[in-house]
């Protein structure tokens, strides 16, 4: 039988495959992929580094993608959001959660005593804008008819979505969205003065004795508001590795959470919607964190993993919950403005877009009426320059209006992000000089000179297949573990 000649083979990710296969050095390129952990879409680099030794100026380690079998090299994309990148989702996930448990039971820089200071979990939510469908439950979860006279169902498409849209203030919920963020920021000082007045100090009597960490999270409601969980804790003025003083206790924070929380409000005004005045809901839930081996109400038991792992998820989830979109509407050509310079000074309508400033039309969105409501609020709003021109509302449309961080925290709660990244990559860079036999480096007497070029993102179509089979194989070995098949 005759060898088949690849050309005849109509699929191209197949014909890739069988051109890499054929590589001598193949299974570099499978250990690349590997290495990947199943990435949805890296980012290609093409470049060099070279290790000096000051002390003699002898170069001690050089690496160049030349070396590489298709000259470039594969760097996991790093994106946080699960809808775009499963795989390093979850070691943002996994950071976050590293992150969150060292300030709540002391780890990665922060001391064990931590988990002694007054700490609890706060849920800020939304304001209503016109009543939704929503499935109501009694205290045993017993479903009760929504305001329709309807039991939805758990995850039922309606749920969230006005009842009478006609009056659904729209514009009021993309506002709110839209200033979260200056919400919250509002509500750290006046928590800030909650405690000082609790203890009868003032401001900066409180900054020399206590201070007030915190790490949040953004998550967005069916009806497509964002609300935050927040951890807050009471440290000594140092942060985590001080003791905070005597007066600092849980009942003392619980009643400044709830004394600070109604007070926060921020005045909007603009031509088109007058003056509107955004708070907090009226839902404001305040709970203690309660150490592992402390006496805790067994009906709400709040424990540094739970709490930890709750924040966790949350941090790498965006809007689609809502059933939104996960990418920017605007035009990439002329940035959602419709029209783009010209040699002689003036603007002309971008044929990208055709002048409507969109990637794609509103009309044509695979989302839920509710939402596309939403995201064309966003637009019409943010094309009124003269009143939310800082909000930039059309970039951010896709999010709904909201364009804060989903994760934050503040300076001293625990560790960062970047100090956990960086010790990885401390990790990974000594074993692959113990892997290739190359001696060690002093830091004191090195000097790295690197010229990197971003080249593409994504995959060849051969190494999609392979990219497929890695998180395949992953994901079966993640279900065996949790069903025990597997140790």
């Amino acid at each position: 039988m005759a060898d088949l000649d690849p050309r005849q083979i109509p699929s191209l990710y197949v014909r890739d495959l069988i051109d890499l296969a054929q590589r001598d050095d193949f299974d570099r390129i499978e250990a690349t992929i590997e290495r990947l952990a199943g990435c949805t879409r890296p980012i290609q680099l093409t470049g060099s580094t070279t290790t000096f030794d000051t002390a003699t100026g002898e170069s001690v380690r050089h690496y160049t993608t030349e070396t590489e079998p298709l000259g470039r090299l594969l760097v996991a994309c790093g994106n946080r959001r699960a809808t775009r990148c499963p795989a390093c989702s979850r070691t943002y996930a996994a950071d976050t959660y590293q992150l969150i448990r060292a300030g709540l039971a002391g780890g990665k820089g922060a001391p064990e005593d931590v988990r002694t200071h007054p700490r609890v979990f706060v849920t800020l939510t939304a304001p209503s804008f016109g009543p939704v469908h929503n499935r109501p439950t009694t205290k045993s979860g017993k479903p009760f008819p929504c305001r329709c006279g309807t039991v939805h169902p758990a995850g039922h498409p309606t749920l969230g979505t006005p009842l009478a849209p006609k009056t659904y203030d729209y514009a009021g919920a993309v506002l709110f969205n839209a200033h979260a963020g200056a919400l919250w920021a509002r509500f750290t000082t006046y928590l800030r003065r909650a405690v000082a007045h609790a203890a009868g100090l003032t401001i900066a009597e409180l900054r020399e004795q206590c201070r007030i960490s915190f790490a949040k999270v953004a998550e967005f409601q069916k009806r497509g508001l964002v609300h935050f969980h927040a951890i807050v804790r009471l440290d000594g003025p140092e942060g985590s590795t001080a003791t905070p003083p005597d007066w600092a206790n849980v009942d003392l924070l619980t009643a400044a959470v709830r004394e600070a929380a109604p007070k926060v409000s921020l005045t909007v005004t603009g031509d088109s919607i007058g003056e509107r005045e955004l708070r907090w809901g009226q839902q404001l839930d305040v709970r203690e964190i309660t150490r592992p081996d402390a006496t805790a109400d067994a009906s709400t038991p709040l424990t540094d993993a739970a709490v930890a792992g709750y924040v966790a998820k949350y941090a790498t989830k965006s809007a689609e919950g809502t059933g939104t979109i996960d990418r920017p509407l605007y035009c990439g050509t002329c940035k959602g403005r419709g029209r783009i310079p010209t040699p002689n000074g003036l603007t002309d309508e971008c044929t990208s877009c055709d002048g409507t400033g969109l990637a794609e039309p509103i009309a044509d969105l695979n989302v839920a009426q509710h939402v596309r409501q939403m995201i064309r609020t966003c637009w019409d709003l943010g094309h009124r320059a003269t009143d939310f021109a800082e909000l930039k509302l059309t970039k951010w449309a896709h999010m709904l209006g909201f364009r804060g961080h989903f994760s934050t925290k503040s300076r001293r709660y625990s560790t960062t992000l970047g100090a956990l990244r960086g010790a990885r990559r401390t990790w990974q860079t000594e074993q692959a000089r113990l892997r290739h036999g190359h001696p060690p480096v002093d830091p004191e007497t090195t000097c790295v000179i690197s010229d990197w070029r971003f080249l593409a993102t994504g995959y060849s179509p051969g190494e999609e297949i392979l990219a497929e089979t890695v998180r395949h194989n992953r994901a079966v070995t993640q279900r065996l573990k949790r069903e025990g098949d597997l140790r």
